[in-house]
């Protein structure tokens, strides 16, 4: 297959966190086939040397590490090693995040009985979890940058592409740990964008809406495999009404934003992909 946008990565080094999950995982085959050398960063090696097999037999090059993206010392570790195996850093996409039931609440809106009843509410919310969340997708976020930013600093062309979301510009119910942390996360790429912009790095980020995934399977469809009473709200609310496909949707917007020559002069921006999500009013 060939990618839906022509950018040239030829003799670039990616590096890919969250590699193995549904998104990324196309993302790093689209960075493969645009020419780039692609570090596969996650927690389960396993499937992200599946992923490199599958990119190898289409004639790329990618190599799995295991690597936690809440380990300073596990991250400049990782760095080193890339940075042996395939040269410096030109692209980060910082992938990984997810979120945690245990930081959710069971209801949309909160009602005075609800306290009298085994409904989890906004009171109830654990604090580990809601740490857990918010640790997974910025601070996720913050300490690969750290690690492989000091690979890219003083060397033009440089990019860094983080993962943000729609919930960062309207919060969804009952989510509001994974909500804010992507909030964090479009405001970080903002500062980081100025920070960076005398040493010749970009960065982006984009806030994909509404796609069907494994990590979401189970808020969108019931066991039956029909659609939830969510699904349905969301696609009433997405202007487009249906789900976004990541390979036609998502790959050609982060190809866009990697290539130097079409988008050398965009940074600190977050591209909402996301159907009209966020253009529509409800009526």
């Amino acid at each position: 297959m060939k990618n839906v946008i022509n950018t040239d990565l030829t003799g670039k080094v990616a590096v890919v966190t969250g590699a193995s999950g549904t998104l990324c995982s196309v993302f790093a085959i689209a960075l493969a086939r645009a020419g780039a050398k692609v570090a596969l960063l996650g927690r389960n090696i396993g499937k992200l040397n599946e992923l490199a097999d599958k990119i190898a037999a289409e004639g790329g090059i990618a190599k799995g590490y295991a690597c936690n993206v809440l380990s300073k010392d596990n991250c400049l570790s990782v760095a080193e090693a890339v940075l042996a195996d395939f040269g410096p850093c030109d692209i980060l996409i910082n992938g990984a995040g997810g979120n945690n039931s245990k930081a959710n609440t069971d209801k949309e809106f909160f009602e005075m009985p609800d306290l009298d009843q085994d409904t989890v509410t906004f009171f109830d919310l654990d604090e580990n979890s809601v740490q857990t969340v918010f640790n997974l997708n910025w601070v996720g976020t913050l300490l690969p940058t750290q690690a492989f930013a000091r690979q890219m600093v003083g060397r033009p062309g440089c990019n860094i592409l983080n993962i943000s979301s729609m919930n960062a510009y309207l919060p969804l119910t009952k989510i509001p740990a994974y909500s804010a942390s992507k909030a964090a996360v479009t405001n970080f790429t903002q500062w980081l964008a100025v920070h960076f912009s005398k040493v010749g790095i970009r960065v982006n980020a984009i806030a994909p809406g509404f796609f069907a995934a494994e990590q979401n399977a189970r808020l969108l469809y019931n066991e039956d495999g029909t659609p939830t009473e969510r699904t349905g709200k969301i696609l009433a609310a997405t202007p487009m009404g249906r789900f976004g496909d990541s390979e036609k949707d998502l790959v050609g917007s982060v190809l866009f934003l990697l290539n130097n020559e079409a988008a050398g002069f965009i940074t600190g921006i977050c591209l909402p992909i996301d159907g009209g999500f966020s253009a529509y009013s409800g009526v």
